[in-house]
């Protein structure tokens, strides 16, 4: 039976995160084809649902509830199924913890790839070296963050099974590897290319959703 669908571009790492969810919890989610990005969102149609025109956005299969922001998606899908306890926590303060890291992915590492994603990958953007640089300062400053995170040999960031925190990071850092965190950046935080590797191996439905993750000798620049 279906849950609901989303409607997005291609490769949207909060796409992918939210469909590994959805797998983990049983729950038959679809990305709606033939989305384009500044028409399909334009649409009269879409905007009755969605009124900012926002992407990712998540449609219920009754066509009653409907949801933007990744970050919401990711854990409206999380609390929907049996593993709603292990993904977000059966307490208060491992649910606190868990929604810190949330909004860590989006804040210090999404926030921070994003712009030179846009500069030399997308290229939709001009190349403003001096953006880039403190982008790449930033990203660098937390992955620090998720290196104290992983002291001891953590293979997780809360507790000792896969959250929907470790979702929210791997995320974006997969989609970093490909042109930001480079050997330099990971130099500084030795234990999270081992800890991104490992959740790969560790939850299927996150490789399947995300794949190998690829990581750059040197970053991209223009």
């Amino acid at each position: 039976m279906s849950f609901g669908k989303i409607w997005s571009y291609s490769g949207n790492f909060r796409v992918q995160r939210a469909l590994a969810l959805a797998d983990i919890n049983g729950l038959d989610v679809q990305v709606v084809p033939d989305f384009q990005m500044g028409v399909t969102n334009k649409s009269e149609d879409f905007l009755s649902k969605f009124p900012l025109g926002k992407a990712p956005a998540f449609e219920s299969a009754d066509g009653k509830f409907f949801l933007t922001e990744g970050q919401a998606i990711g854990r409206y899908i999380a609390e929907s199924g049996p593993k709603a306890d292990q993904l977000l926590g059966a307490d208060p303060q491992t649910r606190a913890k868990i929604e810190e890291w949330a909004c860590f992915s989006e804040a210090e590492l999404a926030n921070n790839i994003i712009p030179p994603l846009l500069m030399v990958m997308a290229k939709m953007i001009p190349y403003d070296e001096a953006k880039y640089n403190q982008s790449a300062a930033a990203l660098e400053r937390a992955l620090k963050r998720v290196e104290v995170a992983l002291k001891g040999g953590k293979k997780f960031l809360v507790g000792d099974q896969f959250t929907f925190a470790d979702a929210m990071v791997l995320g974006p850092l997969h989609l970093a590897g490909k042109f930001l965190l480079d050997e330099e950046m990971r130099k500084a935080a030795p234990s999270v290319e081992g800890y991104l590797k490992g959740l790969l191996e560790a939850v299927p439905e996150m490789k399947k959703q995300f794949g190998d993750i690829v990581l750059a000798e040197t970053r991209t620049r223009a």
